[in-house]
C-alpha cells in the first residue's frame, strides 16, 4: 500500500514507503546538517555543507561504509572508513579546490572540541567530498576558508534545513538545469522494524539534459531546447566541468554493520540510475552510508556501557531498507532540481532552474502523479 506523507518538500510523493515528517536526512534521529553559502560580486558562487551523524562523532563513532560508483572525484578519509568500518568525523561537502581548506577546518574543529587530539589522543582523517562548481563560480579564488568550516560545523543542527542552491550546492548544475542540495527520507512500517533512511545529495551531474527522467517520464528530452544555459565564449564545457559529479550521503537508524551499509550504498546508486544518470567517464559519483545506532565509544568502558544492539539480520527488513534507500536517493535528486534557483555567475554564465509547473503537468499527463 502506498503511504503518502503529510509533509514533503517535493510537490509529489512516490514509492512503497512513507516519508518522514521533514522528508530529509534529518528524519534519522541525531543527524545534523548545516550550510555555508558564499555569493559575492559577479563570480563567487560556492559554499560548504556539513552532515554529522551525532553531536560528537569523534567520541561516538558510527558504523559506516564508502562506495565509489565512479571515482573521478574525491572524498577524503575513505581509506580509513573502508579499513575500520566506522565514521569518526563530520562529513563536509564543498567545491573541488576548497577540499584542502575544508580538511584544515575539520581538524581545527575537532581540536577545538577535543584538545588532546595529536597530544595523547588519536588524530582525525577528515571526510571531505567535492564537486566542481567552476562553471558559475571562480573556483580558483578558493572562497571557503578553514575558519568558515569551523563556524559551519558549530552551526550544524537537527531539524529542517534549506535545499537547492545553498551550501555546497550553491554553484552546482544538473542535467543542464540548476542543481545542488537535495534530501529525502523513507520510513519502514512497524512490522519491518519502523527503521528510517535519509539521504542528502549534492547534485552536479553535468549538462546532458537528454538523460533526465522523472518517475520514468523523459522530462529532459521534452525540455531539450527550453531555457538552455548561457555559455560564455571563453568557457569550455568539457571534461569534469561538463560531465559533473554527485555526492550521496545515506543515514539510517537501522543497526547495520559496515558490510551491510556498503550494500545500502550500492542501492543508492540504483536510485541515481532511475533519474537517467549513467555515470560518465568524467563523473565522480561517491556514496557514504552510516548507521546512527551502531555507535563505538572512543574509550569503551564495558563495565558500564550497555551492549550494542545486535546488527539487523531480518532479510525482509534488509530488502525493505534497500528499496527505501533507492527511493530516497531518487527523490533527493528530484528535490535538488525542484528547489534550485536560476543563477548567473562567472563571466556571465547563466543556468536556469527547472520549470516546475511544466514538469508537473508532464507528470500528470503521463499519470505518474495524481
Amino acid at each position: 500500500m502506498l503511504l503518502v506523507p503529510a509533509l514533503a518538500v517535493l510537490p509529489f510523493h512516490f514509492g512503497f514507503f512513507a516519508s518522514g515528517p521533514l522528508d530529509a536526512i534529518t528524519d534519522v534521529g541525531g543527524v545534523r546538517v548545516a550550510h555555508l553559502t558564499k555569493i559575492a560580486g559577479d563570480d563567487i558562487r560556492t559554499g560548504a555543507t556539513a552532515v554529522l551523524p551525532n553531536d560528537d562523532p569523534w567520541d561516538r563513532k558510527v558504523s559506516a561504509a564508502f562506495f565509489a560508483f565512479n571515482g573521478n572525484g574525491e572524498m577524503t578519509g575513505t581509506h580509513w572508513i573502508d579499513e575500520s568500518g566506522y565514521l569518526e568525523e563530520p562529513v563536509v561537502l564543498t567545491d573541488t579546490l576548497d577540499v584542502g581548506r575544508a580538511v584544515d577546518g575539520v581538524v581545527s574543529w575537532v581540536i577545538e572540541h577535543h584538545p588532546a587530539v595529536g597530544r595523547g589522543d588519536d588524530v582525525p582523517l577528515p571526510v571531505v567530498a567535492e564537486c566542481d562548481d567552476g562553471f558559475l563560480n571562480d573556483i580558483q579564488a578558493r572562497a571557503v576558508s578553514a575558519a568558515d568550516v569551523v563556524r559551519l560545523l558549530d552551526s550544524a543542527a537537527p531539524g529542517e534545513f534549506a535545499r537547492g542552491s545553498v551550501g555546497a550546492g550553491t554553484g552546482m548544475n544538473a542535467f543542464g538545469f540548476r542543481g545542488g542540495i537535495g534530501s529525502a527520507s523513507r520510513v519502514l512500517p512497524t512490522d519491518l522494524g519502523g527503521y528510517r533512511v535519509g539521504v542528502l545529495v549534492n547534485d552536479n551531474t553535468g549538462s546532458s539534459r537528454r538523460q533526465l527522467r522523472i518517475l520514468g517520464v523523459p522530462v529532459g528530452e521534452r525540455l531539450l531546447y527550453e531555457d538552455k544555459p548561457v555559455v560564455p565564449k571563453r568557457t569550455a564545457l568539457r571534461g569534469r566541468l561538463a560531465e559533473g559529479s554527485i555526492v550521496i550521503v545515506v543515514a539510517t537508524d537501522a543497526p547495520l554493520d559496515s558490510r551491510q551499509l556498503r550494500a545500502l550504498a550500492l542501492r543508492a546508486a540504483m536510485g541515481m540510475a532511475r533519474t537517467g544518470l549513467t555515470s560518465s567517464l568524467g563523473s565522480g559519483d561517491l556514496i557514504l552510508a552510516f548507521s546512527t545506532t551502531q555507535v563505538f565509544p572512543r574509550i569503551a568502558d564495558f563495565t558500564v556501557a550497555p551492549p550494542k544492539e545486535p546488527i539487523l539480520e531480518d532479510d525482509d527488513a534488509l530488502d525493505a531498507l534497500y528499496t527505501a534507500t533507492a527511493e530516497a536517493t531518487e527523490a533527493s535528486i528530484y528535490d535538488a532540481l525542484f528547489e534550485a534557483t536560476t543563477m548567473t555567475g562567472r563571466n556571465g554564465a547563466t543556468v536556469y532552474a527547472l520549470q516546475a509547473p511544466a514538469v508537473l503537468e508532464m507528470l500528470r499527463a503521463a499519470r505518474a502523479i495524481p
